[in-house]
């Protein structure tokens, strides 16, 4: 039997390329375009909840219900979807997330209340939650190893789009004097947009050539068996007789877990910038100040972590973020009130989001789409999107209340933490499948014979 390197090789060299292809980068477009709405959204629900509170008069208890229900939804989409294209394949899925994702989006801009709105939220999140395991599983499995990790890190970087377009559409109504009644319902509509531009595109993309390959290579009697098989008794005969697996999707998902927790979290010190650098500005100058972190702070780390993933390696990128990400925090935390020490709070702010988007933002999302056999590649991803989510609910939540109790300093210690123990997990728990292709990166055994496969050993970075 052809060990899975000399295989891969062999069956996929029509994706093996030094360089990206025109129709790889056509599929990071296709792809790309459901983690645009989802960096929209999370800022432009923010713009939203300020415009309805004189409108809807709404409660601080239904502004958190409103931000903790599309992370919960996405939680289940990101399970659900992902368990289906595994089991009937990437493309039979494709396409349907972005469906649900529009209806939530268009839905959402006719909300008669706040809890229509938080009702379709929900239904928003399941289709940013289903994009996240399929979308990374098809830029993986069409790509070639020299150009994996651009591959997928540049369908995840659209995120930055997302955060520069939100501020600058919000900005453009306010400023033309548009009614409030009818900027925060176009702002949520025009989440749809993007996602249903690419519905056609995605249900006539072909299917990846691996799952294509893995389909020839089963009986038809087996692949009946699997599409009755739980999603448990499915990881235990993917993982079964190689422990190193359910290692690394522990690592993958507690990793994702304390940078969501963080990231998600920290969300409250964005309002502590604004204060500390425009106290009393208007809500345009307040978008503008945002835009510009954006655009000079969060973006270029997105560019970094694309340019970077395939030359320096996932782990060490992941290890980097999450070591300036806890200097940032534990920095902040020191500083106490921003608002009296405008600079350097502005600067480690600044520093801490350039480092979260080139690192594990990014690397958490790519990592799970690479070190998982192909039979549960979407699985394990979803289950590490999944466990990523129940963080940021968990942030969310959490640390306005440790802010009211300790001030700024109180989450900022909590999120330095994060950082450093999701630091000591990559280094312990996860591979580097940096110039590996994907069957060897996953130690693949339907593709080759596992004995023959090389153990990959969790590198230092």
């Amino acid at each position: 039997m052809n060990s899975p390197s000399r295989f891969s090789s062999a069956r996929f060299s029509e994706i093996e390329h030094d360089k990206m292809s025109k129709a790889q980068w056509g599929i990071v477009l296709i792809s790309g375009m459901g983690f645009f709405t989802d960096a929209y959204d999370l800022f432009i629900i923010g713009v939203v909840l300020k415009l309805l509170k004189s409108e809807w008069h709404i409660s601080p208890l239904e502004t958190a219900v409103v931000g903790a229900t599309a992370l919960v939804s996405a939680a289940i989409g990101s399970f659900v979807f992902g368990r289906i294209a595994d089991v009937f394949g990437r493309k039979y899925i494709y396409g349907f997330e972005v469906l649900v994702l529009g209806a939530g989006a268009i839905a959402s801009a006719f909300s008669p209340n706040i809890w229509w709105l938080i009702a379709f939220r929900f239904i928003l999140g399941l289709g940013i939650g289903g994009d996240y395991p399929v979308s990374a599983t098809i830029a993986s499995e069409f790509a070639g190893k020299k150009t994996r990790g651009l591959m997928i890190s540049s369908v995840f970087a659209m995120q930055g789009i997302g955060l520069i377009v939100g501020p600058l559409l919000a900005i453009a109504l306010l400023s033309a004097g548009v009614k409030q009644d009818l900027v925060w319902r176009i702002l949520l509509a025009a989440g749809a947009i993007p996602p249903l531009a690419v519905f056609w595109a995605r249900r006539h993309l072909k299917e990846t050539p691996r799952f294509q390959q893995l389909s020839e290579r089963q009986s038809d009697e087996l692949q009946e068996k699997a599409k009755k098989t739980g999603f448990i008794e499915a990881l235990k005969d993917a993982f079964g007789g190689d422990p190193q697996l359910v290692k690394w999707l522990a690592g993958t998902s507690l990793c994702w877990f304390f940078l969501d927790l963080a990231y998600y979290g920290n969300t409250i010190s964005n309002q502590e910038f604004v204060t500390a650098v425009s106290p009393g500005g208007s809500q345009v100058h307040d978008l503008f100040l945002s835009l510009l972190v954006f655009a000079f702070a969060a973006f270029p780390g997105y560019l970094l972590s694309i340019f970077g993933m395939d030359r320096w390696g996932r782990k060490t990128i992941q290890m980097l973020g999450f070591g300036i990400m806890a200097a940032s925090f534990v920095g902040i935390a020191f500083l106490g009130d921003a608002k009296s020490i405008v600079v350097p709070f502005v600067a480690l702010y600044c520093i801490n989001y350039f480092f979260t988007e080139f690192g594990p933002n990014t690397t958490t999302f790519v990592l799970p789409a690479e070190i998982f056999p192909a039979k549960v590649r979407t699985t394990s991803h979803g289950i590490s999107a999944t466990v990523g989510k129940a963080g940021a609910a968990v942030g969310t939540f959490s640390f306005p209340l440790l802010q009211a109790h300790f001030g700024l300093p109180g989450p900022m210690w909590v999120a330095g933490a994060c950082s450093l123990v999701g630091l000591g997990l990559t280094w312990s728990l996860l591979p580097e499948p940096k110039g590996l292709d994907l069957e060897e990166a996953s130690r693949d055994r339907a593709f080759g014979d596992s004995k023959q496969q090389p153990a990959m050993q969790p590198a230092t970075a």
